[in-house]
């Protein structure tokens, strides 16, 4: 649906992004996920014909974005991160504006805005001046410009921002809904966002793509080891000894301990070495209590700092 090759954009002696590189399936939802002025919007930009790049070339459902820029905004809604609204309109007449510049047919136009509407809680405000509107009722009103002609590939750019935690929640489950019938691009520097929203995610640093895959695969190959947290009944210096003996055992860490001698251990063995068995054997074997085990993730927030740290270090 969406292809991008070595997408490169200057600002005279400023390099905003630097082949960027990516696909988005049809009916996937894609995570851009960096930090600030890594090159996100940028990106977006391009993909929604704003922009034109230095050199590279984007796609959108088979329509290169500089050739064949027309159909490609037919075909696209797109949230800037700062919505262009216009305050003397009211909610309902900014949606019908929008529609009839996007092309819905006279017999469609009520029908539609009234579904959008519906879909991003703005009948409350259907007549109220968007001038009055609070910046998270802003937000939906954008959101809803996005949707109104029901596009197949939606651009989302920081689509939560300003939004209050229910509002933010509404509109995640939104996003999730959109999948499938629709292909999105959503960036964000909003971790859990992403995680909680997206099938994969893509890594932008310094306007240069560091990681994608789905957030599970991702996790496993940066933290190199399996983890598991133990809570131990016994004498902590001992079962941290005993656990270290163990073949395939890589590091073992006491994170805390309380008084009645039970322990907190996370426990790293090699990576797809499973170790559940031996540590359980040698932790009954010994006469301490297995309070008990399983297997710790690395967060995407570890895996974000993780590049864009090494990142910066290794152009340093």
């Amino acid at each position: 649906m969406i292809e991008v090759r070595d997408l490169t954009k200057d600002y005279g002696p400023t390099r905003a992004i630097e082949e960027v590189t990516f696909r988005v399936d049809q009916g996937e939802i894609l995570g851009l996920l960096g930090p600030n002025a890594a090159g996100k919007t940028t990106t977006m930009r391009i993909l929604t014909c704003y922009l034109p790049s230095t050199s590279g070339t984007a796609t959108v459902a088979g329509y290169d974005v500089f050739e064949d820029a027309l159909e490609v905004r037919k075909r696209i809604g797109y949230l800037p991160e700062n919505p262009p609204l216009y305050d003397d309109m009211s909610t309902f007449q900014y949606l019908d504006f929008v529609s009839k510049i996007k092309g819905i047919d006279t017999q469609d136009r009520s029908r539609r805005i009234y579904e959008v509407m519906e879909r991003c809680y703005l009948k409350e405000v259907e007549d109220t001046l968007i001038g009055k509107l609070s910046k998270g009722y802003r937000q939906r009103v954008g959101l809803a410009q996005a949707l109104v002609h029901d596009p197949e590939v939606i651009i989302l750019d920081e689509p939560t921002m300003g939004l209050d935690p229910k509002q933010i929640i509404q509109v995640r489950e939104l996003i999730k809904d959109l999948g499938g019938r629709h292909t999105v691009i959503l960036s964000s520097h909003i971790l859990p966002e992403v995680s909680q929203t997206c099938q994969r995610v893509v890594i932008i640093n310094r306007g240069r793509v560091v990681a994608e895959d789905t957030p599970e695969n991702l996790t496993g190959q940066l933290k190199g080891a399996e983890r598991l947290f133990l809570k131990v009944a016994g004498p902590a210096g001992e079962v941290a000894q005993k656990i270290e003996e163990l073949p395939g055992v890589t590091a073992v860490t006491l994170t805390a301990s309380s008084a009645d001698r039970e322990h907190d251990f996370h426990v790293e063995s090699q990576l797809k070495r499973d170790v559940r068995r031996e540590l359980a054997d040698v932790i009954v074997t010994s006469g301490w209590g297995l309070l008990e085990m399983r297997p710790v993730g690395m967060s995407l927030e570890e895996v974000f700092l993780h590049l864009t740290t090494e990142e910066e270090v290794s152009r340093s």
